[in-house]
């Protein structure tokens, strides 16, 4: 009787993975249609299922300049896809006996410290790579992001002690990078290699990722690349590569979807290469996947989760009652990616996108996750087309409304005197920003993030916008200055003008204080 009935569940099993799987050309037309809904100019996707790859095809161009085709081996940067072989190459010096996932930071970088000593006494390896530090989102990202600036792995080091934290430590999940950066320098003190070394000898080229490479100066061969993309002041825009060598631990990793969807398998393998090489403890492989610090999840939650949380170097969750998903996803300045794994139904997804908008991947994934979960067609296109067109225009007028006020204000003669705000503001951590004037227009510019420059215009009696050149970053900021009692100016914060300035643009983390 048992054994009929674990045939039957088989054969239940079999029947729903074939009647669930979405036509290819049903795919096919449903990635046009994305690319045409949110404007991305090329997309990539891959699917392995069982074992086998049933999806790799590209869409769209890797670059309006160029308009050559996207395919399935057009490189794109995975951006924060990375963060998962950081924890892997942490979890292999660990099988070595070499480190410890609860070792104090400070045993292996002993110039190690933040803002709290105690905190800084007990932080540890695992506390890098989980976003439970207390710091807030994205706390301290201006030292790499955007690309252009000269702070390097020892600036960061150096630096986040000035990095007050927003909520207590181990309490709250907020995303950080920095943290990343520093546990790539523990893989490079106790292993002897650089973190890129460690990533394409260890992992990359036992894995069998031929294409990829650690950081995209690493990539020699441009031939079939993307180009990023994003919106500038309304208007798709291409844009350079942007993302600093400094960070690289934390979404250095440039791949196509060839090689994730090999990623992917040889996860799905219990971290065995296609030529039956464990490269990973089954104990440590567990470990990654452990839910470490908890989200919470929402009571009308798309997939009926239960948990949510993110392990390490992963996000985990688990979707329609009980399959286990294992995912991330990426963002660079112009492009966006995300990967899912469903190991309960031997199935990966991977979206490469050269365009930062999220909803069109989590279109894509949705629509195929949906197709082997069993869900009946929720037009995923239509719900993310919708909500995304709404964010945009919700943008749009808070962005009008501001400048209207700019406008104004050229007539308010309450606004300050140059002589009153011009000079040099210095944050702990970020470094000098200098206020000028020329005789009619003010100038701002962050002297070691050089790429950050633009106008500063006159808003109210306190408040100036910060609208920088590059209009691509899509990062204005209002900065309110403090004054004293003779009407100078005394120092300044930032805070964004609106919500779609990416957090990495963490302007609301400094504390700037005139020197002169």
């Amino acid at each position: 009787m048992l054994l009929k009935r674990y045939l039957a569940i088989l054969l239940c099993i079999s029947s729903f993975t074939f009647h669930a799987q979405i036509a290819e050309n049903q795919l096919d037309n449903l990635i046009k249609e994305t690319l045409s809904t949110f404007d991305v100019p090329g997309i990539s996707v891959g699917i392995i299922k069982d074992g086998n790859v049933i999806y790799s095809k590209g869409h769209g161009v890797r670059s309006l300049t160029n308009k050559k085709e996207m395919n399935e081996n057009t490189l794109v940067g995975v951006a924060s896809n990375s963060k998962g072989f950081t924890c892997f190459a942490l979890a292999m010096l660990i099988d070595e006996g070499k480190l410890n996932w609860d070792d104090k930071v400070r045993k292996h970088i002993p110039e190690f410290q933040l803002h709290d000593p105690w905190v800084t006494q007990e932080f540890t390896v695992r506390d890098l790579v989980t976003h439970r530090s207390g710091m807030g989102l994205g706390a301290g990202d201006l030292m790499f992001f955007p690309e252009g600036n000269d702070f390097d792995v020892n600036d960061v080091i150096s630096n986040v002690k000035y990095l007050e934290p927003e909520s207590s430590f181990r309490s709250k999940f907020s995303y950080n990078n920095n943290m990343f950066i520093i546990a790539g320098e523990v893989l490079k003190r106790v292993s002897g290699l650089s973190w890129e070394e460690f990533i394409e000898t260890k992992i990359l080229k036992p894995v069998g990722m031929s294409n990829s490479k650690a950081s995209y100066n690493r990539v020699t061969d441009k031939s079939n690349i993307i180009d990023a993309h994003t919106k500038a002041d309304g208007e798709l825009v291409q844009i350079p590569h942007d993302w600093s060598t400094t960070a690289n631990p934390a979404g250095g990793i440039v791949s196509n979807v060839t090689d994730m969807l090999t990623w992917a398998e040889f996860l799905m393998n219990d971290a065995v290469t296609k030529n039956g090489k464990r490269l990973l403890s089954e104990t440590q492989f567990h470990e990654l996947w452990q839910l470490q610090t908890p989200l919470k999840v929402t009571k009308n939650d798309s997939y009926n989760s239960n948990f949510r949380g993110y392990g390490l170097g992963w996000f985990v969750t688990d979707v329609k009652g009980g399959y286990k998903q294992v995912y991330h996803t990426g963002g660079l300045l112009g492009t966006v990616t995300q990967f899912t794994i469903i190991p309960d139904l031997d199935l990966a997804i991977v979206v490469l996108t050269n365009q930062m908008v999220g909803s069109a991947f989590n279109t894509i994934t949705n629509t195929i996750k949906d197709s082997y979960l069993g869900y009946e067609d929720r037009n995923w296109l239509q719900q993310y087309g919708e909500r995304n067109a709404k964010f945009i225009t919700y943008n749009d007028s808070i962005k009008k409304a501001v400048y209207n006020k700019v406008e104004l204000a050229k007539s308010d003669k309450n606004i300050p005197k140059p002589s009153q705000i011009t000079g040099t503001y210095t944050d702990d951590w970020f470094g000098n920003i200098k206020i000028t004037h020329n005789g009619k227009n003010y100038t701002i510019i962050c002297e070691r993030s050089s790429n950050l420059q633009g106008e500063l215009l006159p808003y109210n009696s306190t408040t100036f916008i910060a609208k920088w050149n590059n209009r691509s970053y899509d990062a204005d900021v209002y900065v309110h200055f403090t004054f004293d009692e003779t009407g100078n100016a005394t120092g300044a914060t930032m805070s964004y003008i609106a919500p779609i300035t990416d957090f990495s643009f963490d302007f609301h983390d400094l504390n700037l204080k005139k020197t002169n």
